[in-house]
C-alpha cells in the first residue's frame, strides 16, 4: 500500500504451530499447545506449521505443513480461530499506520505497462537482430517482452523511463485513429496540400483547404518540407488513405476544453 499498489483490501498473515505429546500407543493425544506466530526453532521442533492469511472479509490463502499422521479436526478449528484473532490484530495495527494504498505509485516501485500492437509490426519493433528493441531498452532502462499476438509488456523502475519507452513504441507501431491529435513531419508538399508523416511509414494528406482557417493560395505559404506540425485525423477513406487537418488541430488546441498536446 505504501508503494501505491492498488489492492482491494489490506492482507495480513500469521503462522500457528503445534507442540504435542502422545501416549505410548502413539495414537492418544495427551498434551498439546498451539503457538501463535512461531519462530524457526518452534517450527523445527514442533509438529505443525499452519500459515493463514486474509482480509477482514475472509481467507485469501493458507498452507498446512504437518509432521504428524493427522490431527483432530477440533484442534485445527481452534488453530483457525487463533490465526484469525492474530490476523485482525495485525490488520488493526496496519490500519493505524496506513489505511489504504497511496494514490501514486512510489518512485522506487517497479512499474509494469501492457500495450497491444499490430502483430504485423512486431518485426519493426524488434528490428534486425533485435537492434530496435535493444536501443529502446538501453535508452530507457526498461525490460521489454513481446508476445506473438502483439502484447508488449514493459518493466521499469523509473516513471520517466517508462514514459519514454511508451512514446517510442507508440511512435514505431501506432495506428492513426480518427479524432486524435498528432505531431507529425511534413514529408512533401503538393499544389493540393501536404503529406504529413505521423508514425514511421504512416502519413496522411492535409488538403490545402485544411491547412488554415483562412484562404491558402500556396501550400508552401503555410507549411514546408521537414517542418513539424500538429494535425488531427478527420477521416480514413475506403482505400485506407488518411485525411488530416491542421486547421482542426489548431482549433482544438486553442479551445479551453481542447486536448493537451503534451498528453
Amino acid at each position: 500500500m505504501d508503494a501505491g499498489v492498488p489492492i482491494k483490501a489490506p492482507v495480513a498473515g500469521i503462522s500457528v504451530g503445534l507442540v504435542s505429546e502422545y501416549a505410548d500407543d502413539g495414537k492418544t493425544l495427551t498434551r498439546h499447545l498451539l503457538l501463535t506466530d512461531i519462530i524457526g526453532s518452534e517450527d523445527h521442533f514442533g509438529d505443525m506449521d499452519f500459515k493463514l492469511c486474509g482480509t477482514r472479509q475472509g481467507v485469501t490463502g493458507f498452507q498446512l505443513d504437518l509432521k504428524l499422521a493427522g490431527i483432530p479436526l477440533e484442534l485445527l478449528q481452534r488453530a483457525v480461530l487463533q490465526a484469525t484473532e492474530a490476523r485482525y490484530k495485525i490488520l488493526d495495527f496496519m490500519q493505524s499506520v496506513i489505511s489504504e494504498h497511496r494514490s501514486d505509485v512510489s518512485e522506487y516501485a517497479p512499474r509494469i505497462e501492457v500495450v497491444k500492437i499490430n502483430p504485423d509490426k512486431i518485426g519493426m519493433l524488434i528490428g534486425p537482430g533485435g537492434k530496435n528493441i535493444k536501443a529502446i531498452t538501453a535508452e530507457t532502462g526498461t525490460e521489454i517482452n513481446i508476445d506473438d499476438d502483439g502484447t508488449v509488456r514493459i518493466y521499469c523502475n523509473s516513471p520517466e523511463g517508462m514514459k519514454r519507452a511508451l512514446e517510442i513504441i507508440e511512435g514505431m507501431t501506432g495506428q492513426i485513429e480518427v479524432g486524435k491529435l498528432y505531431r507529425g513531419k511534413v514529408v512533401s508538399t503538393k499544389d493540393f496540400g501536404a503529406f504529413v508523416e505521423v508514425f514511421p511509414g504512416q502519413d496522411g494528406l492535409v488538403h490545402i483547404s485544411e491547412l488554415s482557417d483562412t484562404r491558402v493560395n500556396r501550400t508552401e505559404d503555410v507549411v514546408k518540407v521537414g517542418e513539424e506540425v500538429w494535425v488531427k485525423c478527420i477521416g480514413v477513406d475506403e482505400k485506407g488513405r488518411v485525411k488530416l487537418s491542421r486547421k482542426a488541430a489548431l482549433k482544438e488546441m486553442s479551445s479551453p476544453a481542447g486536448a493537451d498536446p503534451a498528453a
